[in-house]
């Protein structure tokens, strides 16, 4: 099973559903506040981690990047 970040979407947005229900009341609410702050709690973590893999990729390509114009009497 390989999850995106559109599935990650679509999951926010499910648990923005379940709480916007007005029928929920009393514990079954509590709950789903409880369920909807793990969900957010993860989903930060996912999207940390997405920016940090993204921010190591641009330093790398922009690192290639700087090697291939360096001068040749400069590499060394």
């Amino acid at each position: 099973m390989r999850n995106t970040l559109g599935d990650l979407n679509n999951h926010l947005f499910a648990q923005l559903e379940r709480l916007s229900d007005e029928d929920l009341k009393g514990e079954e609410l509590s709950q789903e506040i409880h369920r909807a702050k793990a969900v957010s709690d993860v989903a930060t973590q996912i999207i940390s981690n997405g920016s940090l893999v993204l921010r190591a990729k641009t330093a790398y390509e922009e690192n290639m990047e700087a090697n291939a114009t360096k001068p040749k009497m400069l590499e060394g």
